[in-house]
Parts: C-alpha cells; structure tokens; sequence
C-alpha cells in the first residue's frame, strides 16, 4: 500500500523553496486543483514549474503565479494568463518555451531513463540556439535532453491503494508521461478503490510510478465557455 495522505497540507508538505515540480493537465482539464491551492496557501516559492501551460488568471498554476511563487515556467502554452505576460514583460518571471510535442517526449524520456533524443522540430529557429544539430538521413536534427522533477503533481479519476491511477478521459493528457518523471509523484484521485476493483488492462499509470496518493473532490472549472 502507498500512503494515504489526509490532508493536501500534508501532501505539499516536503516541497521547499526553489523545487522543481512537474504539473499534469491540459489547459484546466486534469489538472491536479487541490495540489495546486495547497501549494499555495503553503507559499513555497523560487519554484521551477513544468507544465504544458500555466493556466488562468484565477486557477490552476495561474494562481502560483500570481502570488509570485514561481521563479521559472517550462511549458508549450502561454495564450490564456494574462499575469503571465506581464511578468513576463516585466523581467518578474523567467520563462522556456518548447514545442508541445518536444515538452511531452523530454518528459517521456525523463520517466524512461532515456537521456536524449533527436528531433526535427526548431531546427533552424531560435529554440535551436546552443544545442547540436546532427543529420540522419539528409535531414537536420536537434538534441533535446530529458526532463526530471523533485516532484509530479497528478490528478486521476481512480486510484486503489497501491497507487494505480485511471485518467478520465482527455483529462490523460500529460498526467501519465508526468507521473513517471518525478522523484516523488504525489496523485490526487477522486475515487479511492481497493486493490482488484481496477480493470488490469485499464491502468494507464502503474502503482511504481506513485509515491502517494490523497483524495478530494474537484471544482472543474471551464477554461473558456462557449455557447450557442
């Protein structure tokens, strides 16, 4: 059985200042919410977070951010925070920009062991500045090196109490690649079961991957509402 935190309190306990943390989600969909206003309210800053964006104004990481809790974001997205270009412009907020598929596979890579990987995107643009190009097969390629984390926020439908996680849905997105890349994974779940309730072929994340688990209900908030 992995531990099963009571509090979020207790589960953001152990991340200090200037850790670098792995978030899952895809704009807010899967993202870990009650992880994220733990964090908050315990004020760590000098934080490095990795994600694929981060958030809105008023949730999500978007909330670290304006509470100035993080010093660095690594993500593929940025189009929705407004707080975010402002510090931004403003020199408050360092901040790496990797093409989506490159920020998924060097997350991938970190959760495989894999060092290294070479890839034909930004070949030619700025993101390929002080990195080696090599050619296979006539074409042109970037070395882009994996990422690792002290910790990985994820959120899952289902998990048992050995750690096993089930994603719902698009809510998938980065969580799994994300909860293999981390020194600690801490998973938030909104449905605890016991071991043998989840279908075997069904885990998309294997309990070796889950350092602990806490459970809590979410607010699912919409990024941007569209009606007819």
């Amino acid at each position: 059985m992995k531990p099963i935190l009571e509090t979020y309190e207790e589960a953001v306990h152990e991340v200090q200042d200037g850790a670098t943390i792995l978030v899952g989600g895809f704009g807010l969909v899967g993202i870990p919410e009650n992880l994220i206003l733990a964090l908050k309210e315990k004020g760590t800053k000098d934080l490095t977070v990795i994600s694929n964006n981060c958030g809105v104004d008023d949730w999500g990481l978007g909330l670290l951010l304006k509470n100035k809790q993080i010093k660095k974001m690594i993500g593929s997205y940025v189009g929705e925070n407004k707080e975010f270009e402002r510090q931004v412009l403003s020199g408050e907020l360092e901040v790496e920009l990797i093409p989506q598929g490159t920020l998924a596979e060097r997350i991938r890579a970190g959760g495989a062991g894999i060092p290294a990987f070479y890839t034909p995107a930004g070949v030619g643009t700025p993101i390929a500045e002080g990195k080696e190009v090599r050619t296979f097969n006539g074409k042109e390629y970037l070395l882009e090196e994996a990422i690792h984390a002290d910790f990985s926020f994820v959120r899952a439908l289902k998990g048992d109490i050995m750690g096993n996680l089930i994603y719902n849905k698009t809510a998938r997105n980065f969580n799994p690649m994300i909860a293999a890349a981390g020194k600690v994974t801490i998973a938030e779940v909104e449905e605890l079961v016991d071991i043998g309730e989840l279908e075997p072929d069904r885990i998309h994340t294997p309990s070796i991957y889950v350092q602990k688990v806490i459970v809590g209900e979410q607010q699912k908030k919409i990024e941007r509402l569209t009606t007819r």
